[in-house]
């Protein structure tokens, strides 16, 4: 071999780039870039993708975290919204049951007190009836006298004031007072009347003064009527 073709000859002969023309070529330079250029963007992509799975799974962490601590709070003791209202309905219900009967309490004891109101004036003139009626029975209930007894009576009246205790009435202790007691058997009536009682409707004003006998036996009476009468028709 000469010394020309020595220096000819390349140091690696096996070398692509020394044996193909295309291994040196422009475009092979070009394309190696690009696929570098490639490989480069697929990394970057992967790195972004990588970096947002990560992301998401933090982000997925925290609400799991959030979501935890929310059901532990309730658990907790935290006050339910229906429970609550609830308690505030019945706490109304109970209040509006107090002021009913507040108010009805309060209107019972009005009648009360107007009714006592009532019994204590009429209480002040039950002697002044006593002297009309007792004017009446001497024939003095005349003029202005029979005026002012008239109007008592109907005063009386509106308020509702009956009189009772009447001879030959049953005689009933918590009503009447008997001041003698002129019966001998079971069966007791009033034979006279000393003082009419007085009441306003289920109040008692002033019991009636009494004397107590027994009841009268009318029937004989009756049957000799009847036996006369028969005979005189006879005769």
């Amino acid at each position: 071999m000469s010394q020309d073709d020595a220096a000819a000859m390349p140091d690696n002969p096996g070398d692509p780039a020394a044996t193909d023309p295309e291994a040196t070529s422009p475009e092979r330079a070009e394309s190696a870039v690009a696929d570098a250029e490639a490989a480069a963007d697929a990394t970057e992509t992967s790195d972004a993708e990588a970096a947002d799975a990560e992301l998401d799974e933090a982000l997925a962490t925290v609400a799991a975290e959030e979501a935890a601590e929310d059901a532990e709070a309730a658990a907790g003791g935290e006050p339910d919204l229906s429970a609550e209202l609830a308690e505030r309905t019945e706490d109304l219900q109970r209040v509006t049951a107090e002021y009913a009967n507040y108010r009805r309490r309060t209107e019972r004891d009005r009648q009360a007190v107007i009714a006592s109101a009532k019994a204590s004036v009429v209480n002040q003139l039950l002697d002044v009836i006593d002297d009309l009626e007792l004017a009446g029975r001497h024939g003095d209930l005349t003029g202005p006298l029979k005026s002012v007894n008239d109007k008592l009576r109907g005063v009386f009246n509106r308020l509702d004031v009956v009189e009772f205790g009447a001879e030959g009435d049953e005689f009933d202790p918590e009503r009447h007072e008997a001041v003698q007691d002129l019966s001998e058997g079971d069966d007791k009536v009033i034979g006279t009347v000393l003082r009419r009682g007085f009441a306003m409707g289920d109040r008692l004003l002033r019991t009636a003064m009494v004397i107590i006998t027994d009841p009268r036996e009318s029937a004989p009476e009756g049957d000799g009527a009847e036996g006369g009468g028969d005979a005189t028709a006879t005769e």
